[in-house]
This record gives C-alpha cells, sequence and structure tokens, in this order.
C-alpha cells in the first residue's frame, strides 16, 4: 500500500479520491447491468463503486498486496479481485462487456501488448474506457518517474485506434473561476506550481484546493481536451488479431 501513486481511500485526501471516482461515475452508463473488468484496480475501490450497477466486476493488479487489501476490504457477491499482468489477462476471449482501465497505460511496459489484451477479453460490441494524463507532447521521459509514457491527445488516438474502430476522447479537469484561470495564463514564471498557495489564496480565486474537491467539482467532457488534466477515452469494436 506503500506506492506513491496508490490512491487508498483512507489515507487520501477527499478531493483527491474525488478525481479519480469521477472516472469511475462517468463509467456507469456503460458498465450498468453489464460483465466488467476492472483492469489495474488498485486497492480495489473503483471496482466496488462498478459493483453498485454492474452484474460482475472482476478486478484485476499486478500489485500482489494491493489485491489483498481489495478482497479483505471491497470484495462483495459480485465483485471480485484476481492477481494478473495487463499484458497476459488469464481470461477468456469476448469475456466482458466493459472494460475500465484507469491510470493505467502510462505505468505498463508494453501499451500495445496490453492494448490488444484489453481488446481480445471485450465482447464485440463492448467499449473500453480508460484514461490517462494529457501531456502537450508524447514523452518516453516523462518527469513522473513512475510512467512509462504520457501522451497527447492526438498521439494516445492514434494508438487507440489500432486496436479499436471507434474511439471518442474526453477531457476530465477541475472546475475553475474565470479569475483562476486568469492567473494561470499571466503566471509566466510558473510561481504557483512552485509554491503551494494557502488556503485563504483558494478561497479568494473561488476555486477548491485540490484536497477539497467534491465530485461536482471535476467534469469530464467532450470539448475539454485544451484545458484537461486527464484523456479520458472511450472505444468500441475491437480489433481482432
Amino acid at each position: 500500500m506503500s506506492h506513491p501513486e496508490r490512491i487508498v481511500p483512507d489515507e487520501t485526501p477527499p478531493g483527491i479520491l474525488a478525481l479519480h471516482l469521477k472516472r469511475y461515475r462517468f463509467a456507469e452508463p456503460w458498465c450498468r447491468g453489464a460483465e466488467v473488468l476492472d483492469a489495474a484496480c488498485g486497492v480495489g475501490y473503483g471496482s466496488a463503486e462498478l459493483g453498485r450497477t454492474a452484474k460482475r466486476v472482476l478486478g484485476v493488479d499486478v500489485d500482489r498486496g494491493a489485491v489483498e487489501y481489495a478482497r479483505t476490504t471491497y470484495a462483495s457477491a459480485n465483485v471480485e479481485f484476481a492477481v494478473m499482468d495487463l499484458a497476459e489477462l488469464d481470461v477468456d476471449d469476448a469475456s466482458f462487456d466493459a472494460v475500465c482501465a484507469f491510470e493505467a497505460i502510462e505505468h505498463v511496459p508494453d501499451a500495445r501488448r496490453t492494448l490488444g489484451e484489453l481488446a481480445r477479453v471485450l465482447r464485440q460490441d463492448g467499449v473500453l474506457l480508460l484514461s490517462t494524463p494529457r501531456v502537450d507532447r508524447t514523452t518516453d521521459r516523462p518527469e513522473n518517474p513512475y510512467h512509462a509514457v504520457e501522451y497527447a491527445p492526438g498521439d494516445f488516438e492514434r494508438l487507440l485506434r489500432g486496436f479499436f474502430e471507434q474511439v471518442d476522447l474526453y477531457g476530465q479537469r477541475r472546475l475553475q473561476t474565470r479569475r483562476h484561470r486568469l492567473l494561470q495564463r499571466v503566471d509566466v514564471l510558473g510561481l504557483r506550481r512552485r509554491v503551494r498557495p494557502p488556503r485563504a489564496a483558494s478561497t479568494l480565486l473561488g476555486t477548491p484546493s485540490t484536497a477539497e474537491l467534491t465530485l461536482d467539482d471535476v467534469v469530464i467532457e467532450r470539448d475539454g481536451l485544451d484545458q484537461a488534466s486527464e484523456i479520458v477515452a472511450v472505444c468500441v469494436g475491437p480489433r481482432r488479431p
């Protein structure tokens, strides 16, 4: 549970958790009544969220400790967990109606192999929902030492289209007031990124601090890529090898 990027709800500020839960709420319409694979499920809180409306959820992660935590904390009659590598899923072809892979593809050493596996386990009318941090230029040397690759939207879409007939991109961002966005534009020296603003500054800007965000403070929208912090993709029509 000690991985720096591991989200454990009881140990995570509510605003950070809201940023991650928002994607699972976004996925709900595609997962309602469906058989769902939650790929790179971590400690399983997202799998449990999907399980509120899905027929069945299998959460998988390569981290055995995370899976044991998930089994103890979040397993239920329709939610189960297993240790698996996303590049070698121990799952039959066309087993799921939906696959969720949120904040996972940037971590894997071979994105194409992983996407091939996620497409393989989907039924032909199934959907893959995945997210990844948005950057202006794709890089295999990201600042985050835990990421293998970070993608610009165009490159991410081209990668996904190699495995799916249709790919629709959405942008996830936190809602900000106009004066907050204006300050970001004029802060050419990047001082606000280097110095954590006090809570009073968040109040003055009219935008909650990241730690205090709620689900209502975060949006995922089709036309929001330019201002997005994450790309969220909805992919249908898996291409078979």
